[in-house]
Order: C-alpha cells, then structure tokens, then sequence
C-alpha cells in the first residue's frame, strides 16, 4: 500500500522539550518514560534507564509513542538532541545512545545535575518528513516547552526573573565553560533556587540552610557564575542571621528576668497588703469592751 511522505513545516515542526525527573537519586525503576508530546504532528516520548543499561552511563533515547497501533510502512525522519538526525519506523520506533555524563557525576553533590533531587533533560526535536498516520491531537502534559535565552533552556514561569537577572549582571554567564545545555539548565535552576532562598525571612533558614547555600555558591562559582553580588547576600544574610540568634537568645533572658521580677513583685505585693493589715490593726484604739 502506498503512503504519501509528508514533509512538516512550521512553528509545530520543531520543540525544546524538557523532562523533569523527581526524586533521580533514589529511583528504583530501571526505565522510566515521559509522558507523550507532540512535535509535528505526531505523538513521542523520551525514556531513560536511571540506572544505567549495562553501563555507568545514563543512557537516553527517543521513541515514538504510539508506534504499535500505528499502520505498517509508517517512517518519521527526525533530527533531535545533539544535531542526530534519523528515519524512525516499524522496525526501529526508538532511537538513543549513551549520554556523555557518567552516572558518578550526575549524583555527585555539588555537580549541579541534580537541584532538589530532581534531573532535568532538554531534547530539541525536530520532525522532517513522516510517512503515516498523522493529526494526532495536543494533549495536556508534564513535558513543558522552554525557551532559550542567552544560551539557557528556561521554563515560562522562570523567564521573567532570568531576564531582569541578566540585565541587571550581564556579565553572570560569561564565562561559563560547559555548554551541555542540561548541565547548563541545572545551574540556572540551581542559581534561582539559591536567589529564592535567600529572598526568605532569616527566622526560615537554618545553619544547614546557610552552609548548603554556601555549597551551592561554591558550585556555580566553580562552574564560571560571576556571582560577587550573590555572594554579599549570603554574608548578609549569614550575618542577619547570626544577629537574629543572638537577639532571641537575649529576648529570652530577658523574658526569664522579667518572670522573676514579676515574682517578685508578686510577693512583694503579698507582703504590702500583710504589713497594711497589720499596720492598721497596730494604728487601731483599744479596745474596753472586756472592761464596761
């Protein structure tokens, strides 16, 4: 049966995508997938062995979801992730390799991999030409698109803080050695997850707070982050909360000093309205009741 090649074009025919793994570090699973998304009009998945496949590596490929209900002779040409770019089909519905970053270094603490337990990966796929079933609707799902700005693959919700960011401290990102955009992403939320922490009320934050924050500073400082103004933050806030601990460890003493005055008084108060009596029984005439 003959199939017509249609090549895809447009706004639809291209995405950045990105998967957000939660809790990376102690999955169990050796294979996840996404949730389907669509990119030119047909419907695929990203899936990854968070263990490895045989190899210390954490290995990633891409599939086409649906390709068992799909007709046969069905054929999608696809370039996606690092300028890979090949025809998928009855006989090859996945395609992935190995991926550059050995798992050692993805769970390694001050790696920037992983920021608050969770892994991102950033896909961009495009879709040339496919043979086949098509018009396969936009459904609702936990893959979301992100954009690129200045080299950095951004959510929605995070566009407007980078971008005052940037323009505040254009020389943040300058000299910045990795250009794996995954690696690249996890230091931006890492920085913004670091700026949120410290946009918090002292009494929030703990010591251990601090020091991870301090650890983190240290990994995007290392990772070429110009970041001397986040830096004076940190003091400040260190400092603030240094001053916070010593205020509420003086309110105490006081408040302690302030109950045993009070006590006092107390029993001072005890002791006047005795002496009163007495003394008003002492000021009294005598009595000659016993006498007339």
């Amino acid at each position: 049966m003959h199939q017509d090649c249609t090549t895809i074009m447009g706004e639809h025919s291209m995405k950045k995508i990105t998967w957000t793994i939660k809790n990376f570090s102690s999955l169990q699973r050796e294979k996840l997938c996404s949730d389907p998304f669509v990119v030119g009009r047909c419907e695929w998945r990203l899936c990854a062995y968070p263990k490895g496949n045989n190899v210390d590596y954490l290995f990633l490929f891409l599939e086409v979801a649906d390709h068992e209900s799909l007709p046969c002779g069905w054929r999608r040409n696809v370039r996606f992730s690092l300028n890979e770019q090949k025809w998928f089909g009855e006989e090859s519905p996945r395609w992935g390799r190995v991926s550059m970053f050995p798992l050692n270094e993805i769970h390694a603490k001050e790696s920037g991999y992983l920021v608050n337990g969770e892994f991102k990966i950033v896909a961009e796929i495009e879709v040339i030409a496919a043979i086949g079933k098509l018009d396969i609707a936009e459904e609702t799902s936990t893959i979301i698109e992100t954009m690129d700005v200045n080299g950095f693959q951004l959510f929605p919700s995070q566009m407007e803080l980078v971008s005052r960011l940037l323009e505040r401290h254009p020389e943040i990102a300058s000299d910045i050695r990795t250009k794996n955009p995954n690696l690249r992403m996890g230091y931006m939320s890492l920085l913004l997850s670091l700026i949120e922490t410290l946009r918090q009320s002292p009494h929030k934050l703990s010591k251990t707070d601090l020091a991870e924050a301090d650890a983190a500073l240290g990994s995007l400082t290392n990772a070429g982050f110009k970041l001397d103004w986040l830096e004076k933050k940190l003091d400040e806030m260190a400092e603030k909360k240094e001053k916070e601990e010593a205020g509420e460890a003086r309110v105490r003493e006081i408040e302690e000093d302030l109950k045993d005055l009070n006590q006092k008084c107390s029993d001072l108060e005890a002791q006047l309205e005795k002496q009163k009596l007495e003394l008003s029984a002492a000021k009294a005439p005598i009595s000659f009741d016993d006498v007339f």
